[in-house]
């Protein structure tokens, strides 16, 4: 299996960076080393080196993985396929091709900003890795969901429709809640109309809380998708990570392996329609 891996691995790679579309992301790393990291300024501070490098990673991970996505979803590499004894095989391939075609050029980065960088204490610099490697798996994994190459039906729909509806719920729970307290309390009218005196208390009592407390709890329980993210972001911008934040690289790879698990289920058992 790892030799199956690595000769897919080493086909895709070449087969990226031996493209026009390999030579556009390294001059697209290139010049955002030489706007975000100019070298005559250098780079001021340890945190701006970490999360903006971070989201070059992250940004870069996901245009990387969508095409190669696409090279492996052409009708040329049906040989390939039937080859293998599994399909996930092609698809870890693919995932792992393009964290490493997307790492290399992270790293590139990386290594251009040092020139004239921040000063860093070891413990600062053994932060950095778990976090990279963290955001960029769970950015492929979210990349292959967007493909054509793993999607099935309208799979790609429910996935970032989920995503979508936390964002926006986590940023608006209040205005959320009041709407679903008004829509509850007009509800609780027409049942003291009908009679319906019990239910209609508990419908109201259900629209006070929301009207007074429901917006924080929803904002809450929505936001707490994305708790990683925020974690990761405070603990970069205030130098060190405590018991709880360093569990949030972890919890980033959670989430990408169940999204992982659930491409696998999806191209395992979809028919493969590859393009001409």
């Amino acid at each position: 299996m790892r030799r199956r891996l690595s000769v897919l691995i080493g086909f895709l790679l070449r087969r990226l960076f031996f493209s026009l579309t390999g030579v556009i992301y390294t001059i697209l790393a290139l010049v955002y080393w030489a706007i975000l990291f100019p070298p005559q300024q250098g780079t001021p501070d340890f945190d701006n080196y970490f999360l903006i490098i971070g989201a070059f990673g992250a940004g870069m991970t996901f245009l990387v993985t969508l095409s190669l996505a696409s090279r492996a979803n052409e009708a040329a590499n049906y040989p390939l396929v039937v080859r293998l004894p599994s399909r996930v095989e092609y698809l870890t391939a693919v995932l792992l091709s393009a964290l490493l075609g997307a790492g290399l050029l992270q790293l590139l980065v990386a290594g251009l900003a040092l020139f004239r960088g921040p000063a860093a204490l070891w413990p600062q610099i053994l932060e950095v890795p778990p976090v990279w490697i963290s955001v960029n798996v769970l950015t492929a994994v979210l990349a292959l969901h967007a493909s054509d190459f793993v999607t099935a039906g309208w799979s790609r729909v429910y996935v970032f429709g989920i995503l979508a509806i936390f964002l926006f719920g986590q940023s608006s729970g209040s205005n959320v809640a009041a709407w679903l307290g008004a829509r509850l309390n007009s509800f609780s009218v027409q049942l003291v109309q009908q009679g319906w005196f019990d239910l209609a208390n508990s419908f109201n009592r259900a629209a006070n809380w929301l009207s007074n407390q429901g917006g924080a709890q929803l904002e809450n329980l929505l936001g707490f998708l994305f708790w990683p993210f925020r974690a990761i972001n405070e603990a970069v911008i205030r130098g060190y990570f405590d018991a709880n934040q360093a569990l949030a690289p972890a919890v980033l790879l959670l989430y990408a392996t169940i999204l992982f698990m659930l491409a696998a289920d999806l191209f395992a058992n979809k028919d493969l329609d590859f393009v001409e």
